[in-house]
């Protein structure tokens, strides 16, 4: 079988009648409403407005198809993770803000649940949890750290659940396991699949969805695109990794790249052997961020962050693969379940995802300029652009529940990404230090306080 690089597998596994194909943009139409970006993010928002106020006339304007981003080609976690921690909100919210934003990641997974049982089709969505797999001294540390934190804000056992060896292990049989952490909140899904789901259901409640429109610029009242100019009282931006391609936004969100491989089907005796009996997702404690899951046809889809950011802010195709970090990764999967042996490595594929300098993800929007935007969800964005589209609807229509537009993430603003080519010596240097942060744990199985510091100080500060 030859390998499908660059092309993603939920592309070549969604049923040809899910996908949605809205019809050819002729000119411009005005609108009460015009969304930017035809991802979760943009979908979730049009949705939730259209039954707030069935009235609305909504459009979601395109560059490229339906679920193109990485909305379309993530690792198929639908999980309650925040790419801020606990502690970073209530720095400055509070610790109840905190808690409070937590389980409303906790709802958006059921509410996921429920649409797909609503509007989707079998195998899309299936609530498996995640185990995080401690697979060496400092790994261990680090989760149990992370499972202090939780429990300081009030979740308990039903909610986050050290395991020791043996219990890791049945769910999850990789090389080395020590510990880990069990958490329910999270499922699987096929992210093509979901997206499309949504569109059909966004399109049936008569919001027109528009493709290959390029957005040029976003004003108050209006948007420059190819196809000329767009009216609208509200503009919402809904581009995540792609907002740098807008005028004035290059600084705004980084646009990291993050890439997957997947394998072929498995045999059933290999499956036994590696346990993940119920598809929960699965990761370890690692620096550099690995992710995996089992798909329901019985695959390995398994990705990881490590490709290089590139300079400028660049988006293109050609990045989209790095036949280094496909090594990688397929290195990496085999020393976790050697089990696999041999086994073909069927797709190569990748894409972008927003990052704010901060790392904390926000939801805006300014009732004076008319001005909409949600985003910077770092990599957990499945189920967070599900709450996102649920809070800016609430704001904008007044209806739905308003505890929402009362979480901390409601007007944040991160500050601007350092120029040229400061970002993009930090970046990568804060790349290279988690590579050899892992490299001296796994050699020393010590913490790595001098690589491990330098993410932090590079990164995230």
């Amino acid at each position: 079988m030859t390998e499908r690089a660059g092309r993603s597998l939920w592309a070549d596994t969604v049923p040809g009648d899910e996908i949605v194909r809205p019809p050819t943009p002729t000119t411009p139409v005005d609108a009460d409403i015009v969304i930017v970006g035809a991802g979760f993010t943009g979908l979730w928002t049009a949705w939730y407005l259209s039954r707030h106020d069935p009235g609305l006339r909504i459009v979601v304007v395109e560059r490229e198809c339906v679920g193109f981003g990485a909305s379309g080609r993530n690792g198929g976690w639908c999980s309650a993770l925040l790419p801020m921690g606990l502690d970073q909100i209530a720095a400055r919210s509070g610790a109840a803000a905190a808690t409070r934003f937590q389980r409303a990641m906790y709802d958006t997974v059921a509410e996921i649940e429920t649409f797909d049982r609503d509007h989707g089709a079998p195998g899309i969505v299936h609530r498996g949890g995640t185990v995080d797999l401690a697979r060496s001294t400092p790994q261990e540390h680090r989760l149990r750290h992370h499972l202090d934190e939780y429990r300081r804000y009030g979740f308990g056992e039903d909610d986050y659940r050290w395991l020791d060896a043996d219990q890791a292990r049945d769910r999850c049989a990789a090389t080395s396991v020590i510990g880990g952490v069990w958490t329910p909140h999270c499922a699987t899904v096929h992210p093509l699949r979901l997206v499309h789901a949504l569109a059909r259901a966004v399109l049936a409640a008569g919001v027109e969805i528009r493709e290959g429109i390029d957005v040029r610029a976003i004003e108050p009242g209006r948007l420059v695109t190819s196809h000329g100019t767009m009216t609208a009282e509200i503009v919402v931006r809904a581009t995540e990794g792609y907002t740098s391609r807008l005028e004035g936004e290059r600084r705004s969100m980084l646009p990291i790249y993050s890439l997957m491989i997947a394998t072929e089907p498995l045999a059933d005796d290999v499956w036994a052997e590696i346990g993940l009996t119920d598809r929960p997702t699965f990761a370890d404690g690692r620096h550099m961020v690995i992710y995996g899951q089992r798909t329901v046809d019985g695959r390995f889809a398994f990705g990881g962050r490590g490709a290089p950011y590139h300079f400028g802010s660049a988006i293109r195709p050609e990045f989209d693969t790095d036949d280094r970090v496909r090594s990688l990764l397929t290195a990496s999967l085999r020393e976790l379940f050697p089990v696999i042996g041999d086994a073909e490595i069927t797709h190569h594929w990748g894409g972008v995802l927003g990052a704010p300098r901060d790392w904390r993800c926000s939801v805006r929007f300014d009732r004076r300029t008319g001005l909409a935007s949600a985003g910077g969800y770092v990599g957990d964005g499945v189920s967070t652009t599900n709450l996102a589209g649920r809070t800016l609807a609430t704001m904008i229509t007044g209806g739905g529940d308003q505890e929402l537009t009362t979480l901390p993430w409601v007007g944040h603003r991160s500050r601007r990404w350092e120029p040229e080519p400061l970002r993009w010596v930090g970046v990568n240097a804060g790349r290279t230090a988690a590579s050899l942060a892992d490299r001296t744990e796994a050699r020393t199985d010590r913490e790595s306080r001098v690589w491990g510091g330098l993410i932090d100080a590079l990164v995230r500060r």
